[in-house]
């Protein structure tokens, strides 16, 4: 017997997201740490929600599990990439590639203009990578003990390193996203950027003068004594020599030779471990509990930095607690929020309540400057509710580009609106594949770091600003583009 189906009422559709949004204020009020598996939980019952309104609606569990394995599926490859990210952190820092950047880095790096430069830092490396979570998990973690090590607080420097590495990922040729939203948009890569840099330039430079300001009005105590004594701390416990950078130049050259980011990881890991064998055997006997030969120390301290906790204790109380790595199991929180949060999206997605909303909004769409603004909105909306940057370009793309079209505006309006809106405010949202990555890889709280990232939190606003000012948008009309 065939059950008959019905569409979302709007009530309906939002009943779960504001059930959702109840749970996650509840956990960021009781909770300290909300990724350990609250938030989890909270995603898992808003899903169940979901799933019991769906079957009211006459669809069939079935029907909601295949959306979610599908929904799943596009999260692999980050879910992979974070275990190799677990495992990196664990090698970079057992062979002292990480500390030997943050050594050299306290040399060369003033504390008036750090804020300023670690932007322009991870914006550079993230350019030439396309890629803002390798960015992050390397030049991101020792630009973060440098920080630390200047005494600035952790929350603005992950900020800062964040709104370098979304710039550059936005900019890059090589970035996944920038790829992907000319793509759905209908329009090639060449064009896609150029039409991106009237808003982004404009974003990075404001992003860049008020970290200049903070850098020039923040109080750092006196940071040339405790610089000194955090180098000689890393120096008396690592075997410090430029012949570590090495590693992070190898993996850099290799990312920007278009290799995939799963294999391009993989060597970087395995740089770390062979590193570590050769400049830190006194690390690696330290960290082995027991007698044995070097080979097996080696082989079982670089296997257990992989896969599992390790700790190198200083003689700075405050550098011991980033040098910890909890390789690929300090991830397996993350990705159990990732996997939540693609359960909610899967059931949402497929009894249609995610469509219900975006067809509702445009009912509401007057102007350009509305339809702009309308699916900037959405692009944060599905960062939220569908927990995937992947997923926030692709579904408003495909929703919204007949609107485009109708009203004249050119694809290149579309591709730029997604990646304002979309790319960037991923790392924004907790539960999101980005926010909850970098959270963990950097070890500040996205709630914590988000009102310091200034290009994110700027850019969906300038395009919006843009769309109602009339400001660069290209019409079918035009007799040359703008």
């Amino acid at each position: 017997m065939l059950r008959t189906k019905r569409k979302a009422t709007l009530l309906e559709a939002i009943t779960p997201i504001v059930f959702l949004i109840v749970l996650l204020s509840l956990n960021v009020i009781l909770f300290e740490d909300t990724l350990e598996g609250s938030n989890q939980i909270a995603l898992m019952t808003a899903a169940a929600l979901a799933g019991i309104i769906g079957l009211r609606m006459g669809y069939t569990w079935t029907e909601m599990r295949k959306q979610i394995v599908k929904t799943i599926s596009t999260a692999m490859p980050a879910i992979l990439i974070l275990l190799l990210i677990g495992a990196l952190s664990g090698t970079w820092l057992i062979s002292g590639v990480i500390p030997a950047l943050i050594y050299y880095g306290l040399d060369v790096l003033n504390p008036t203009i750090f804020l300023f430069a670690a932007v322009v830092i991870s914006g550079i490396v993230s350019l030439a990578t396309g890629s803002s979570w390798s960015t992050i998990a390397t030049i991101g973690m020792a630009l973060l003990g440098i920080g630390d090590a200047m005494g600035i607080d952790k929350a603005i420097v992950a900020g800062a390193i964040v709104s370098g590495a979304y710039f550059g990922d936005k900019m890059s040729p090589l970035s996944d996203t920038t790829n992907l939203a000319p793509a759905v948009a209908g329009t090639d890569l060449f064009t896609h950027i150029r039409y991106m840099m009237y808003t982004t330039v404009p974003s990075m430079t404001i992003t860049l003068i008020i970290f200049l300001i903070m850098g020039f009005s923040i109080h750092t105590g006196d940071v040339e004594t405790h610089g000194v004594a955090v180098q000689e701390a890393i120096k008396n416990t690592f075997h410090i020599t430029p012949w570590l950078f090495l590693v992070p130049i190898f993996l850099f050259v290799v990312i920007m030779k278009k290799v995939q980011p799963l294999p391009a990881l993989a060597v970087g890991v395995l740089l770390g471990a062979v590193f570590a064998v050769i400049f830190q055997p006194q690390i690696l006997e330290g960290l082995y509990n027991g007698e044995g030969n070097y080979f097996k120390i080696a082989y079982i301290v670089v296997m257990k930095a992989i896969y599992g906790q390790t700790n190198i204790i200083t003689q700075d109380p405050a550098m011991n607690e980033l040098f910890t790595s909890g390789g690929m199991s300090g991830m397996l929180d993350t990705i159990w929020l990732i996997i939540s949060a693609m359960i909610f999206g899967g059931i949402m997605e497929s009894i249609g309540m995610l469509r219900k909303i975006t067809l509702s909004v445009l009912k509401l769409i007057k102007t350009d400057g509305s339809l702009i603004g309308s699916t900037a909105i959405s692009c944060v909306f599905f960062n939220i509710t569908a927990s995937d940057q992947y997923i926030s370009i692709v579904i408003p793309g495909e929703m919204y580009k007949e609107a485009y079209k109708d009203r004249g505006l050119k694809p290149e309006v579309l591709s730029r609106t997604l990646e304002d809106s979309g790319t960037v405010t991923s790392v924004l949202i907790p539960w999101n594949t980005g926010g909850a990555t970098q959270a963990r890889i950097l070890g500040v709280p996205t709630i914590s770091y988000l009102p310091y990232a200034f290009f994110n939190l700027i850019s969906p606003l300038m395009t919006i600003l843009f769309g109602y000012l009339n400001i660069k948008i290209r019409r079918y009309k035009d007799k040359k583009m703008s």
